[in-house]
């Protein structure tokens, strides 16, 4: 393969992108083929090469992979599994909360802090992609699970911190959340699952509750339609036959 960007022609983009698809992922060879046009746009306009060799390609398709929402027979072994009244418990039950009621990211989840959750509006306050704040709001249960995590918090080391979650060493990271919710899975004695598949659980539920999807869009941070189709495609068919159901169309004649 050429070095030197003038000397890059479509065949060996071709190549390259080829390469990724036989040993990655349709989503990851999707990622780095957008991650070279940006390069070569980077590369015109600072004058390395006249012309792109991406001119008039495509990028690689992606199927449609729908993430399996999270069964509420899991959530309950889930639950049931931070029940307790010490620290980690409390906390721990307070996060598998507010992740099945906002549909928050894992990312969004991390950034709360102390002044970030207000009791009497029921939100949680976050930033979201592209620096967008928005107000998550929760319902009793999960006011309760906070109420009983921020008296528990009270009593640990790090409690002047600002950052809502705390763990053994200060501030909650990205991966202890990852690690708190491999370790509650095995002792509920389900499949692990991820944060993210709380934000397609969450949808699914306020869709399949008869929620709008413009409504839907305003609460998860969504700026464009097709954020709903792929979050809602999780149990799309599902709700679907329920729908069926509720109006029993075969019935009325």
């Amino acid at each position: 393969m050429p070095t030197e960007p003038a000397q890059v022609r479509r065949e060996h983009v071709e190549a390259f992108i080829a390469a990724q698809l036989a040993a990655h992922s349709p989503a990851t060879a999707a990622q780095r083929y957008r991650s070279l046009r940006t390069f070569w746009t980077w590369a015109q306009e600072e004058g390395e090469t006249q012309r792109s060799p991406m001119e008039r390609m495509k990028p690689p398709s992606v199927p449609e992979k729908a993430v399996p929402v999270i069964s509420d027979d899991d959530l309950s072994a889930l639950l049931k599994a931070t029940e307790g009244t010490g620290f980690e418990e409390r906390r721990d039950h307070a996060i598998l909360r507010v992740l099945l009621d906002t549909g928050m990211r894992r990312g969004e989840l991390i950034g709360i802090r102390l002044t970030d959750v207000d009791f009497d509006q029921g939100v949680l306050f976050v930033v979201g992609k592209g620096a967008r704040p928005r107000a998550c709001p929760f319902g009793s249960k999960t006011a309760r699970a906070l109420d009983r995590y921020l008296r528990a918090r009270k009593a640990h080391r790090d409690a002047p911190e600002g950052w809502l979650w705390l763990g053994l060493r200060g501030r909650m990271t990205d991966s202890g959340i990852h690690q708190m919710l491999e370790r509650r899975c095995q002792q509920a004695g389900i499949e692990r699952v991820h944060a993210h598949a709380f934000r397609h659980t969450a949808s699914h539920r306020f869709l399949a509750a008869g929620g709008q999807e413009s409504d839907l869009m305003r609460l998860h941070g969504w700026r464009s339609r097709q954020m709903v189709n792929r979050y809602g495609a999780s149990a799309a068919d599902e709700r679907a036959r329920e729908a069926h159901r509720r109006m029993a169309l075969g019935d009325k004649l």
